[in-house]
């Protein structure tokens, strides 16, 4: 059966734009962004994490609009989906996946029919990220569950190979006005931000630690998808301007690139977390609660991944293994260049708000004190010069203001988008050792048919479980690359048009003093 959308009730949108700049904050010095980092869980007093979740204001408080209602809206992948089971026993061609089997006929985990004198080895480090994901269970056949419709996850083979089968209602989410509530009458603060989904239009308000919640759903969910990090967490100054503003900036390119995923944006805890009413508790936790019993997470993740069938479709082991060792070589290089051009920006940024700043108006300083010097010459005909010299004084100091007001325009912007760049390419090794062990399993199962210690059909059953794997770690950098060419665009586009408006305005404020001295 092909792969359906989950059900979503709103019309199709037109495809997003490249997401738009949004205004950078101020807060220089910057400090440099710690590269390969990965994901901390939550920890802390930011946004009184330390409450129990489900307390009664679990759920941003609308600003003056309590008790308001909304539509109800039907989550992706409602309970009219269909559903099927699936099993990874050896005897099973996932090939035929889409006719899956009946209902009420499971299959348990493992083979059936002859044993065969060998099998394929565990891996001896069981806090590897192949073990832990659930991959080797997967690849070695052992995983066996229900798989509805809506959960199904397509690869489709597009242009440049495996992609994830677009969204087809795509859509975006603005996140504006944070704003500080309280709770326990006013002994506690947070900040709220609004959220608009363009799909459905209705605003609900969310707190940080909800954003944290929902990530940390994601990335156990989804062992090889690149969820975007979030803005890191900060228990001092939280409700600071700068902090605000900064973080609402990190949390609208987090939004930006989970709208953006085929996947992430049509999973049913990010549509729970995008649209169940803020004012509806009840509704809330038995989304949160739902997506907490997921069971299609570790092994049977695996089984939710429909991948292309038939003549042609298959892929080479030896042409897999090499893009994915290009792959790795990119990113270690784009990695290290995206370190030191933040540093590179962080550096100049620094030098124009303290010492251009600095610089030009100790320039504009000297000529305020000559044009001082020259009024004690009363006659009529030098006052005109001393106004100009004064004038070009004034000049010389706003062009200060503007170096020290002018990262936020462009530097910024940059250094927040390597900022999440940052938290992808701390994703990628993970992913990436998930479809080595794959590979791995299945260069074993060809040695041990070769030897005559295995039969073949048990051996291409796992490497038909590697290609799934194969066929989503393909999709995926397929999917950031595409994505990375966007950002990146758009970006470069937007950080020349404010070094040129930059110019403009400082030639603007030097021609106002040359004009002035046409009438000494």
């Amino acid at each position: 059966a092909a792969c359906k959308p989950a059900a979503q009730q709103p019309a199709p949108a037109a495809a997003p734009e490249p997401f738009p700049v949004p205004p950078a904050a101020a807060g220089y010095p910057f400090p440099p962004a710690p590269y390969g980092s990965s994901y901390q869980p939550s920890q802390g007093s930011d946004d009184d994490w330390d409450d129990d979740w489900d307390d009664s204001s679990t759920v941003a408080d609308e600003p003056g609009a309590l008790g308001s209602s909304y539509p109800d809206y039907e989550a992706a992948g409602g309970g009219a989906a269909g559903r099927y089971r699936l099993s990874t026993r050896s005897e099973l061609s996932l090939g035929s996946r889409g006719g899956g089997h009946p209902a009420g006929h499971p299959h348990p985990p493992g083979g059936g029919g002859a044993k065969s004198s060998a099998t394929v080895s565990r891996n001896l480090n069981r806090f590897s990220t192949f073990v832990k994901s659930g991959g080797e269970a997967f690849v070695l056949g052992e995983a066996s569950g229900f798989v509805k419709d809506g959960d199904k996850l397509c690869v489709v083979l597009g242009p440049r190979g495996p992609e994830w089968q677009e969204n087809p209602y795509p859509f975006q989410c603005s996140i504006e006005d944070p704003t500080k509530q309280t709770k326990f009458k006013g002994m506690k603060s947070y900040i709220a931000y609004k959220l608009v989904p363009s799909h459905t239009g209705q605003q609900v308000h969310r707190r940080y630690k909800h954003f944290d919640w929902l990530y940390g759903r994601l990335a156990e969910k989804f062992p090889v998808i690149s969820v975007p990090h979030l803005p890191e967490k900060q228990a001092t100054g939280r409700f600071e301007e700068d902090f605000i503003s900064k973080r609402r900036k990190g949390l609208a390119w987090w939004m930006d690139h989970m709208c953006s995923h085929p996947v992430l944006a049509q999973c049913d805890a990010f549509q729970h977390f995008l649209t169940c009413p803020s004012t509806d508790e009840k509704a809330w936790k038995q989304g949160k609660r739902k997506a907490e019993k997921d069971e299609m997470v570790g092994a049977n993740f695996f089984l939710t991944i429909s991948v292309p069938t038939g003549p042609g479709a298959g892929l080479d082991l030896q042409e897999v293994e090499s893009q994915v060792d290009g792959f790795k070589a990119f990113t270690k290089k784009m990695d290290e260049s995206a370190l030191q051009l933040n540093h590179t920006a962080n550096e100049f940024a620094r030098k124009q708000v303290t010492g251009f700043k600095k610089e030009y108006q100790k320039v504009g300083h000297s000529f305020k004190c000559l044009s001082q010097a020259f009024e004690l010459d009363q006659q009529a005909f030098s006052a005109g010069l001393n106004q100009a010299i004064a004038f070009t004084a004034e000049a010389y100091d706003a062009i200060g203001d503007l170096f020290a007001d002018q990262p936020r325009q462009d530097l910024d912007p940059v250094m927040d988008l390597l900022a999440l760049y940052q938290g992808h390419l701390a994703n990628f090794p993970d992913i990436i050792h998930v479809q080595k062990g794959a590979l791995t399993k299945v260069k074993e199962s060809k040695r041990h048919v070769e030897e005559g210690k295995m039969e073949l059909q048990k051996a291409e059953g796992i490497q038909e479980r590697c290609n799934i794997i194969s066929f989503a770690t393909l999709a995926e950098i397929n999917h950031f690359h595409k994505i990375r060419v966007r950002d990146f665009k758009s970006q470069m586009q937007h950080f020349l048009q404010q070094q040129i408006l930059f110019f403009q305005k400082v030639t603007q404020k030097l021609e106002e003093a040359l004009h002035k001295y046409d009438s000494v």
